[in-house]
């Protein structure tokens, strides 16, 4: 078993930015965690096949919470590849097949009928960016301590960033996949926008949790693989 950084490079605002999912590969089964923003599938796939991979070989994909650099592009790899089983929270999992209006757009409604002038406009546009995210329903719905891939991922709850945040953990390999719980930044492990937060206690507890499994790496969504 291991686990590779598949880092993604797109622009934004005119500036270039960085992503990254992590594929693991288990007895020659793949395991997608995360899929970008919308559209983003082809460069993914890309990333796959220069690591010397099939994506006819993707099994799962796990997706750590519903924000929309996460699940972007997962209604597009369910239609294109319709065996992938589709991992999540419970609880994150009813946002993501649209049974209930996500946490983050409720949020972002609330937060524009305050913000100045000069940030209404993409106020809006992230709003709309939720809106048109299309509903995926949930294969298969973990929950905290459940274990994955033949006994050898161990589910962590790490609520705070959304609600139903999950990472996970790697004991045979030391290692830890984190989603938003964890950002590395200047190669130290933070956590991910405050102001965007649902809970920033809980995503304070939930950093330190991760923080103390001691792994030797942490593959964080944003900043990249942290190695102590």
């Amino acid at each position: 078993m291991k686990i590779i950084e598949l880092p993604i490079e797109f622009e934004f605002n005119g500036q270039k930015n960085h992503i990254y999912p992590s594929l693991i590969i288990l007895n020659d089964e793949l395991t997608l965690v995360d899929t970008g923003y919308t559209n983003f599938l082809p460069l993914i796939e890309n990333e796959i096949l220069k690591n010397g991979y099939e994506v006819k070989n993707l099994k799962n994909i796990i997706i750590t919470h519903y924000d929309d650099d996460h699940i972007g592009s997962l209604y597009e790899f369910k239609e294109k590849y319709p065996w992938i089983n589709i991992i999540a929270s419970e609880n994150e999992s009813k946002y993501i097949s649209g049974e209930m209006k996500s946490e983050r757009l409720i949020q972002a409604e609330e937060m524009l009928k305050n913000m100045p002038n000069n940030e209404v406009e993409f106020g809006k546009w992230f709003i709309q960016q939720l809106k048109n995210l299309k509903y995926v329903s949930i294969d298969e719905k973990v929950h905290d301590g459940d274990r994955l891939l033949d006994d050898k991922c161990r589910i962590i709850a790490t609520p705070g960033h959304t609600s139903g945040h999950i990472s996970l953990y790697f004991p045979s390999l030391n290692s830890v996949i984190t989603g938003d719980a964890a950002v590395n930044e200047k190669q130290e492990l933070i956590i991910a926008n405050p102001n965007f937060c649902l809970d920033v206690d809980n995503a304070q507890q939930s950093l330190r949790k991760i923080k103390n499994l001691n792994a030797e790496t942490y593959y964080c969504y944003h900043g990249g693989k942290f190695s102590l």
